[in-house]
């Protein structure tokens, strides 16, 4: 028999599983679940991109394409970066499409870590951060946000991760699952730390086009002095409701974005062709759709905010992506606790705030992508569950 615990890397093997996958995997055993843990946008993908998609298709657009990605989708999204953010790159050596934010994460830790490197990852934050740099031999040095700074790194808090080996920091904002933003006063206080350094960021804005109140998402790259240290990373899975076509997108300096694009060659050798000629036609026609989707995942946020806090669970108000993130601490139950209760007890699905970090405990993730009726029949279930909590002690 193969002992199969000798055979598979060590660092492997101490990776956890991830903290929102299990709870998925629990709810998928039970029926009539009502779930408000998927990050997935409910709208359907705008028909202007179902089309191209499909015209691509009748056409025979099937073929690799440049490992870089389409040239017309790159230059889309230099069009679009410049426009929305006042960010340019090159589309011939600073633009890399991938497959999904997710792999351009992975390429841009991976070309950026040698063993021991210190990459600074603030917490709460996405699942895949931590385990991707211990994966690429680097040491992740958590920032704890918290609450009452609205979940934003400070820049005491910079000044204190930082050491001889940070390699970078990842800053994911909006954040997942916070619904935290950095503004432009907070990024440039961030950038006062970082001069003079040759420290990288690596910006996670999948959630760009997810802002609300009236605040425009600022790119950390459209700072001054900025851009030459910068990795922005984006996509269409969230902004475009594209989530199964797997598109992503890095923009970032050339002698950067090349080495970053070697990796890339090797593991994947190009994005999905279909995707490709889908994603220029949501960059070139899709803003009001995107607006109309926003407007209606702020009216979901208003709701399921006061619907939190008038349950007795303290949820600040999200500015940016589709999360509330309310504090369960009232109850005296642990994240993993609470969730675990109420998905039996309830048949509600939300995720427990440590899945994204130890910072995380004391608070739970709740999506807002479904529509006012799922949210609010969720809402009136976990209600219930409080009153059985409190009729227990």
């Amino acid at each position: 028999m193969i002992d199969y615990k000798k055979v598979l890397s060590s660092t492997v093997q101490e990776i956890k599983p991830s903290g929102i996958r299990k709870f998925f995997d629990i709810a998928n055993t039970m029926a009539d679940v009502i779930s408000l843990g998927v990050g997935e946008p409910d709208f359907r993908t705008p028909w202007q991109v179902r089309s191209a998609g499909i015209y691509s298709l009748e056409q025979s657009n099937t073929r690799y394409t440049s490992n870089k990605g389409l040239e017309a989708l790159r230059e889309e999204i230099a069009v679009y970066t410049d426009r929305k953010y006042g960010v340019k790159y090159d589309p011939a050596d600073e633009i890399l499409v991938t497959v999904g934010g997710s792999e351009a994460i992975d390429m841009t830790i991976r070309a950026l870590t040698n063993p021991g490197d210190e990459i600074i990852i603030p917490q709460p934050s996405y699942v895949c951060y931590e385990p991707i740099t211990r994966l690429s031999g680097g040491v992740p040095v958590i920032i704890n946000t918290k609450a009452e700074n609205d979940f934003k790194v400070t820049p005491e808090e910079l000044k204190a991760a930082m050491s001889e080996r940070t390699k970078a920091i990842i800053l994911p904002y909006p954040c997942n699952p916070t619904g935290a933003i950095m503004e432009r006063g907070d990024l440039e206080k961030l950038a006062e730390v970082l001069r003079g350094t040759d420290i990288i960021v690596i910006s996670d804005e999948i959630y760009a086009e997810l802002t609300f109140d009236g605040i425009r998402h600022t790119s950390v790259a459209s700072v001054p002095g900025m851009r030459e240290r910068t990795v922005l990373i984006n996509g269409f899975s969230k902004a475009f409701s594209m989530t199964g076509w797997r598109l992503g997108y890095a923009c970032g300096p050339a002698p950067l974005l090349n080495e970053i694009t070697k990796i890339h060659q090797y593991a994947i050798m190009c994005a999905p062709t279909v995707s490709q000629y889908a994603a220029i036609e949501a960059l070139r026609s899709c803003d009001d759709v995107v607006r109309d989707m926003v407007e209606e995942y702020d009216m979901r946020r208003k709701l399921i905010v006061k619907g939190f806090n008038k349950l007795g669970l303290t949820c600040r108000e999200p500015k940016g992506a589709f999360y509330a993130f309310p504090s369960i601490q009232s109850t005296g139950l642990t994240s993993e606790e609470f969730c675990e209760r109420l998905l039996y007890s309830k048949k509600v699905a939300v995720v427990p705030g440590t899945a994204f970090g130890d910072s995380g405990e004391g608070f739970i993730r709740a999506s807002y992508c479904y529509s006012l009726l799922h949210i609010e029949r969720a809402l009136t279930l976990i209600g219930e569950f409080l009153e059985e909590l409190k009729n227990e002690s």
